[in-house]
């Protein structure tokens, strides 16, 4: 599937049936807000984040990555939005909302978009229309299960 959302000045591209490479992933990461709170790094866990996702939509000005929506999901009942990272140089552009737009063409009608926002994107979300849930609950990897 692709779409072109044409700008001012530029043509981006959204794909939600393009592989990416880990470099690449870990690249539009470190050219967003994202790769501070990822582990870019770690090029096995990057690896194994693209290879188990369920679902990914990306972004494209020509043939630059500058947006990526990685999910896991069901398709059906619930999509787990865990990564939106857009290049800090293409942000404000509604590239981030559109990223959002593809994945939820990709799920079901029932099916609900959940996410964890960074800090710097809690104010974000709302004016997309998300709702906060008072009940999230993390248990980190380096927490042990009482």
């Amino acid at each position: 599937m692709e779409s072109v959302k044409k700008g001012l000045e530029m043509n981006v591209t959204y794909r939600c049936d393009r592989e990416i490479t880990t470099a690449e992933f870990i690249d539009v990461l470190n050219r967003s807000t994202l790769g501070q709170r990822r582990p870019v790094d770690d090029e096995v866990c990057i690896a194994d984040m693209l290879k188990h996702a369920d679902l990914l939509c990306t972004a494209w000005d020509g043939e630059v990555l500058i947006g990526v929506a990685r999910s896991v999901t069901d398709f059906s009942y619930c999509c787990y939005l865990s990564d939106l990272a857009v290049d800090v140089n293409y942000q404000h552009q509604g590239i981030g909302k559109s990223l959002i737009h593809h994945t939820r063409l990709q799920l079901g009608q029932r099916c609900s978009i959940i996410l964890l926002a960074a800090p710097a994107a809690v104010d974000y979300y709302p004016k997309l229309g998300f709702s906060q849930h008072h009940s999230a609950w993390l248990l980190t990897s380096d927490q042990l299960l009482k």
